[in-house]
């Protein structure tokens, strides 16, 4: 069996599934301020005869997005940008907001360096500058985010940066790189990245909680951890201690993921009613839809793949259904599901342009969605088109990759299957095309 559970602010649901069946479900109060203790109490009013059989758990954590929409629990980070001054038309958390940039903020600094598409445009690092940077934060620094200007093409200065970084602050400092980000915006991938390590410290305690709690849960001998992701898979722990922000926004997806596999639908309208809120998002192919550039996080504008969201007031019913329709794709209709402990209070005459569907299960659509989810990984890589470049072999690497990454969260690499996004020009950049990859597959059998 695997055991799904998502830990809500105001309730923490816990489901057994049999295969693709839901066995057993519940749901109870959470505990303010303590994620792992409000899993626990989900997780032990289960029948402990069915949670001995669970081989795997999979939970949607929402710490990291409390953490950032309450500035609390964040560490001191200190910001290098590799750069100089091709690179410094804006400073680094810029347009943060005042009290989340100081909240995290340890000290920022912009060094010569940085790469570009061809090995030509490269400028050699400086690295005294980046060894004065780590020695004036010692001490000081809990975490180091560095991102280098086209380091999704070339990460080798970040790599190299981190070294320098350790040398000066101890061999065991967290630094972050932004070529495992990804994506070519300078801005939103440093943005990212901070987040990531100032959230570092929290979710590495978070983990080591859920570590050592596991063999009080009675499952079975050597039960497999994973987290959700933010486009509706799954990590495994460690990976979410290295990319912590790929969790902010796992809470929506995998509900949203839940509603269509508990639905029967890869293709639909998804609103989750809450008792305050609603959030209503689409599912595509059976995952959630992807928002937009121009993403924010907190008050931050990011690069992270982050659910497609519009969130009203639980009450509103009538925001609700424009809501929906604002999610519809403009050349035909899609299913609406309603989904979460609201959802009965929603009449369907607000609704009535609406193939509404409110599945069984619905109220712990996200816990489901956790069980039922994948191991996910992804890729993107920026390249020029030119004579004698063969993009095929260049989309081959960046599907290998792709799949190494699912493997490294967690995936069986027997089992995992591959898909290439269609191509996407870089305006910026003239012969310049994004190409990106997604991998899904089970986790390791134990």
């Amino acid at each position: 069996m695997i055991l799904g559970v998502d830990v809500g602010p105001t309730n923490t649901d816990a489901v057994l599934l049999d295969g693709d069946r839901a066995v057993r479900a519940v749901k109870v109060p959470s505990l303010a301020g303590d994620a792992v203790g409000s899993l626990a109490a989900a997780v032990r009013a289960l029948p402990a005869g069915l949670r001995g059989r669970a081989t795997q758990l999979a939970v949607g954590l929402r710490v990291a997005a409390r953490a950032v929409r309450e500035r609390h629990g964040l560490a001191r980070v200190g910001v290098l940008r590799v750069g100089g001054p091709a690179a410094d038309a804006v400073r680094p958390l810029f347009g943060w907001p005042e009290a989340l940039r100081d909240a995290v903020c340890a000290g920022t600094a912009n060094v010569r360096g940085g790469g570009g598409l061809a090995p030509r445009d490269t400028t050699p690092l400086d690295r005294d500058a980046v060894a004065r940077f780590g020695a004036s934060l010692a001490g000081r620094a809990e975490a180091f985010a560095v991102t280098a200007v086209f380091s999704p093409v070339d990460g080798g200065q970040e790599r190299e940066a981190a070294e320098i970084l350790r040398a000066e602050t101890g061999p065991d400092t967290t630094v972050l790189l932004s070529s495992d980000v990804g994506t070519l915006d300078l801005l939103a991938r440093e943005n990212a990245t901070v987040l990531d390590a100032a959230l570092s410290v929290l979710v590495a305690r978070v983990a080591d909680e859920l570590t050592a709690t596991l063999p009080r849960l009675g499952l079975a001998p050597g039960a497999a951890v994973l987290v959700t992701r933010s486009d509706g898979t799954l990590m495994s722990l460690e990976y979410l201690r290295r990319q912590p922000g790929l969790s902010l926004g796992s809470g929506p997806a995998c509900t949203i993921r839940g509603a269509g596999l508990l639905a029967g639908l890869q293709d639909a309208v998804v609103a989750d009613i809450g008792e305050r809120r609603a959030r209503v998002g689409a599912l595509t192919g059976g995952y959630p839809q992807e928002a937009g550039p121009g993403e924010r996080i907190g008050g931050v504008p990011v690069s992270v793949r982050f659910p497609d969201l519009i969130t009203v007031r639980a009450d509103a019913h009538r925001e609700l259904a424009e809501a929906a329709d604002r999610m519809r794709p403009a050349a035909g209709l899609l299913p609406l599901i309603l989904v979460g402990g609201g959802a009965g209070g929603v009449p369907a005459k607000v609704l009535a342009g609406f193939d509404v569907v409110r599945p069984g299960h619905g109220g712990v659509a996200g816990a489901f969605g956790a069980a039922a989810s994948p191991v996910g990984g992804q890729y993107d890589r920026i390249v020029r088109r030119g004579p004698g470049r063969r993009l095929d072999a260049v989309r081959d690497e960046v599907r290998d990759l792709a799949r190494a990454g699912a493997v490294r969260a967690g995936a069986d690499p027997r089992r995992v299957r591959t898909h290439a996004e269609p191509d996407l020009p870089v305006p910026y950049l003239p012969g310049a095309v994004l190409l990106r990859a997604r991998a899904v597959g089970p986790p390791l059998p134990l």
